[in-house]
């Protein structure tokens, strides 16, 4: 079945990116997927924040925005599935076209504006697949005419807490007007203090790991204050990075300069980058999550060693299809017999060691 969607992968991009996108949710609604991958190596596995993930390889935030089709994706062999964005109320995002690909670059510039079903259906369907095995996370975005931020994060928290294996609070998308502005050191200290109470009263039996998910846009000041305020507030995770603003010179799409924020191959250098300088900067003390521009088993495994304890992707999708996902982990585990790891957790950080 993964051969099937992987061939049916060119014809999609026959179609519209916002138009290919839902056909393939309704497919997958329909019971279009593959029965379950077949068991990972055991190399492969890692326990992080008292969970089992049988693999590192995640599927991004994006694509299943409103938790239809969490379970189909996993049977794809993804480790980890993440739901969301999602907003405490509906929201239709910006105008159309608001999604792009560039095709000669491997990339997606998006500046969808976190379209969304609401709160209140992705809680329904995170309810309705409550006791089934498989790593469902949530990522939390405000909607765009909210006057407090915290408020809204905190709505999510509190509605999905007891249903998601992990929460995301995702303060980096550029396409929320004022969204970035809650990176600064002392937004973070309120919000995350008041996400963890609320998670606290909402799952106090089996709190879920807070994650937060950073923009690859900052200043030097800038990571160094999101460094401080992960360590200072204990949160569970970053995931590095979000989309980017940038526009790296050497893009040759047609779309290129489309606003909004740009994802795959070309932000690869960057995000990885980022990774390794937060691994210094938190002292290796916080678990991170590498995202962006990950393609290939050579990939993720550039990510892990610079200090992910897993990956995510979702853009290398679009263009490879979802056979990809079993490609990357034939590779990685490949990577790690060759250089004499027996984990993914003995490789975590290999090329940044930190100071004694």
């Amino acid at each position: 079945m993964n051969a099937l969607f992987d061939l049916g992968t060119p014809l999609l991009r026959l179609l519209p990116p916002e138009a290919a996108h839902r056909a393939t949710i309704m497919a997958l609604r329909a019971g279009i997927a593959p029965p379950a991958a077949a068991p990972d190596p055991e190399s492969l596995a890692i326990e992080l924040w008292g969970r089992r993930f049988p693999n590192p390889v995640g599927l991004a935030a994006g694509f299943d925005k409103n938790a239809e089709v969490p379970d189909a994706m996993l049977r794809f062999g993804f480790g980890l599935v993440e739901t969301g964005t999602v907003t405490p109320r509906p929201q239709p995002g910006n105008p159309k076209p608001r999604l792009f690909r560039l095709t000669e670059d491997g990339a997606l510039i998006n500046r969808l504006g976190f379209n969304n079903q609401g709160l209140d259906a992705v809680r329904m369907r995170l309810e309705a697949r409550r006791g089934r095995a498989g790593l469902v996370g949530a990522n939390l975005g405000k909607n765009k005419n909210s006057v407090d931020a915290i408020a809204d994060y905190v709505a999510g928290v509190s509605a999905l807490a007891p249903l998601a294996s992990y929460l995301v609070v995702n303060v980096s998308s550029p396409n929320t007007p004022g969204l970035r502005d809650l990176q600064r050191k002392a937004s973070l200290l309120a919000l995350i203090a008041a996400l963890k109470s609320a998670r606290a009263e909402a799952a106090a039996a089996d709190p879920p790991p807070l994650l937060l998910k950073i923009a690859p846009d900052l200043s030097e000041a800038e990571r160094a204050e999101i460094a401080e305020a992960a360590l200072e507030t204990g949160v569970d995770g970053l995931i590095i990075a979000n989309t980017t603003v940038a526009r790296p010179a050497e893009l040759r799409s047609p779309h290129a300069r489309e606003a909004g924020g740009l994802s795959g191959k070309p932000l690869f250098p960057a995000s990885t980058a980022l990774v390794a300088e937060m691994r210094r900067l938190t002292r290796g003390r916080v678990p991170l999550v590498g995202v962006g521009g990950i393609a290939s088993g050579a990939d993720a495994y550039a990510k892990i060693r610079a200090g992910a304890s897993l990956v995510q992707l979702y853009t290398a999708l679009v263009y490879e299809g979802p056979g990809l996902v079993a490609r990357i982990k034939r590779e990685l585990a490949g990577f790690l017999a060759r250089d004499g790891f027996a984990s993914i957790a003995d490789a975590i950080g290999a090329n940044v060691p930190l100071p004694s």
